[in-house]
């Protein structure tokens, strides 16, 4: 096992508080060579876990993780938090099926609060368990870390706008590894900030309150001379957007100085009442790839750690080809835009940036301002198409129903990652989508299997339809089934005469469930295919049409959730045996895909047994 110096010592951060600053420092740089070699075999975020080397140790040597909420803000930047609080022995295993989760997540510690993986939940969630410390009248404190990024989802301002004037003793650190929150204003502006976030200052600034408060009438000098000192601050200086919502604000301070870091986060703890530091870091810090190319290096497959090239060639997916096709689209015609959350490059849109900028528009992370304006885009005759991952878009559904779906208005979402993604988890595997868009009056769900289907269904999207249309597509490349079967709502891909049971499915699946009729042919029973294009009233009409087909026995099989599922609505339109094989009711652990359709039974093996058990049952009398 490669050695790492002082880290191996480190089982606790009970173990940082004896350390010097230098030997902290030293900590630092072998953290980096650890995740660095680790991230390297198994994958995961890279980037966004070296830029907060230095605040993470300083975290967790100023407070104490075990009984102290420490929050991290989608939690993709946590493995330094997970490596101090007992797991560095399970890094091999990290993202991998029965392993170490990739964010927050409690069951591995209780160092972890709650879990994490989507952006801007943080201060929430925080500000609840504050509330719940002063009502249960505990002493814990609780700490948001929250990064540039994830503050531009309009539910940190809210947050924020409620922590602000909450009263509770609670902080708000603000990672900033990008760009400056508020302009600074001249020298004096440079001069007041050093000042202010000088551990020397807050620390005179407390032993005069002390004497004052030791004085008759020396509370009322205090807070004459804060509201001078607030007054002068208001002439001179344009007031901080969170000094406005309550904040005390300390910052900007160099995240990387983590004696710098450990002293203001000491001083944040003695105030008792919001606070928010303000801390500066460098995304990729300390591995050259990286600092070159964060956005490159931020979520990362294997990669050779000496050079940072990845292992194996990238092949085209599903996200590059409708990136690649909507460019195409746009390039005839200038009513196509393109919008995104925060995700341009993940959603295969960083072409179309660079081919129609003033047509692309990228909003952040606030999917719901991206659905509202994609609906006043539609509603002023423009052709908007939302590129955006499975579960980011369920935080839009108001603006799906209200803006979109009531005005019955032209907007085309393109559904990344829809379906079992893998490696991040619950929080990331789209098995959602088909249950909440299904609920949606007027809604058309599109599913295509591979590449030239995703053409075909995103040209009738853009030019056939009035409404809204939903198109959803996994995560990663296309199987063996490359036939464009996407005409018709409804169409048989695998004849067998004389068939037993008919397998209904939908988008990528159909390979599998193609492997599937083949392992039960092996096995004596005949089995045809039926692959669902279209999820919309058109599907009645195919299902009614098709009624004598499919009068026998039916499997419908689905990586989503049950409840709201494909297979629900099939078993509710027809009177014959409607058989359901899908993820169930239930959230699904981390792992690559092949690992959870078998954890699931939907790979080609699990699908031809739950035929075969459930075929042998009726065959018994069970059925």
């Amino acid at each position: 096992m490669k050695k790492y110096g002082i880290l191996d010592n480190i089982t606790s951060p009970a173990d940082l508080r004896g350390l010097s600053y230098d030997t902290l420092g030293v900590l630092c740089a072998a953290l980096r060579a650890f995740i660095v070699d680790s991230v390297s075999r198994t994958g995961g975020h890279l980037a966004s876990n070296l830029g907060v080397v230095e605040l993470a140790v300083a975290l967790e040597r100023e407070f104490d993780s075990s009984r102290d909420r420490i929050i991290y803000d989608v939690g993709h930047q946590s493995y330094i938090h997970k490596i101090l609080t007992g797991r560095r022995d399970r890094f091999a295993t990290l993202r991998q099926y029965g392993g170490l989760s990739g964010f927050m997540k409690p069951e591995e510690s209780v160092a972890d609060p709650c879990v994490t993986g989507h952006a801007s939940n943080s201060v929430s969630v925080a500000l609840g368990m504050a509330h719940a410390r002063t009502l249960k009248n505990q002493k814990y404190h609780v700490v948001a870390v929250i990064g540039d990024g994830a503050l531009t989802g309009g539910m940190a301002y809210e947050a924020l706008s409620s922590a602000g004037t909450s009263g509770e003793p609670l902080l708000v650190v603000l990672n900033d590894n990008n760009m400056s929150i508020a302009k600074n204003v001249g020298g004096l502006s440079r001069h007041l900030s050093r000042l202010r976030v000088s551990p020397r200052y807050l620390h005179a600034k407390a032993r005069v309150k002390g004497r004052l408060a030791r004085i008759p009438g020396g509370d009322a000098i205090s807070r004459a001379i804060s509201r001078c000192k607030a007054r002068l601050k208001r002439l001179l200086l344009p007031t901080s957007l969170f000094e406005q919502m309550g904040f005390t604000y300390l910052g900007p301070v160099d995240g990387h100085d983590l004696k710098s870091v450990c002293e203001l986060l000491a001083q944040a703890k003695k105030m008792k009442k919001p606070v928010l530091l303000h801390v500066m870091t460098q995304k990729g810090r300390g591995y050259v790839p990286s600092e070159r190319e964060p956005e490159k290096y931020h979520g990362v497959s294997p990669f050779d750690p000496l050079t940072g090239v990845f292992q194996g060639s990238k092949k085209e997916d599903f996200s590059a080809s409708f990136g690649r096709e909507l460019c195409a689209f746009a390039e005839k015609d200038a009513r196509i835009c393109a919008i995104t959350a925060a995700m341009p490059s993940g959603t295969g849109l960083t072409r179309f940036f660079q081919r129609f900028p003033d047509r692309f528009f990228d909003v952040g992370i606030a999917e719901e301002h991206a659905v509202a304006m994609a609906a006043g885009m539609a509603a002023q005759g423009l052709v908007p198409v939302v590129a955006m991952y499975s579960t980011f878009l369920q935080r839009a559904y108001d603006q799906l129903v209200h803006d979109v779906a009531i005005e019955h208005l032209h907007v085309v979402f393109c559904v990344d990652r829809a379906g079992i993604v893998g490696a991040d988890g619950a929080t990331h595997n789209g098995v959602l989508d088909v249950a909440f868009l299904r609920s949606i009056p007027g809604v058309k769900i599109f599913c295509p299997s591979n590449f030239a289907e995703l053409r075909s269904m995103m040209s009738h999207a853009l030019y056939h339809e009035t409404g809204p249309v939903a198109i959803r597509y996994p995560r990663g490349g296309e199987g063996a089934f490359r036939t464009d079967a996407s005409h018709g709502a409804l169409v048989r891909v695998r004849e067998a005469a004389g068939y037993e049971v008919t397998l209904v499915t939908h988008g990528v699946l159909v390979n599998e469930v193609i492997g599937a009729a083949e392992v039960l042919a092996e096995k004596g029973v005949r089995a045809q295919v039926y692959k669902v294009n279209e999820i919309s009233p058109a599907l009645d009409e195919a299902l009614d049409e098709q009624a004598a087909d499919l009068s026998g026995r039916v499997v419908v099989v689905e990586d989503v959730v049950d409840s709201g599922s494909l297979g629900e609505w099939v078993a509710a339109r027809r009177d014959g045996q409607t058989e359901r094989l899908n993820t169930g009711d239930r959230f699904l652990p981390h792992g690559s895909v092949g690992e959870l359709y078998h954890h699931c039974g939907l790979d080609a093996a699990g699908i031809a047994a739950f035929v075969m058990n459930n075929q042998q049952g009726k065959e018994d009398g069970l059925g």
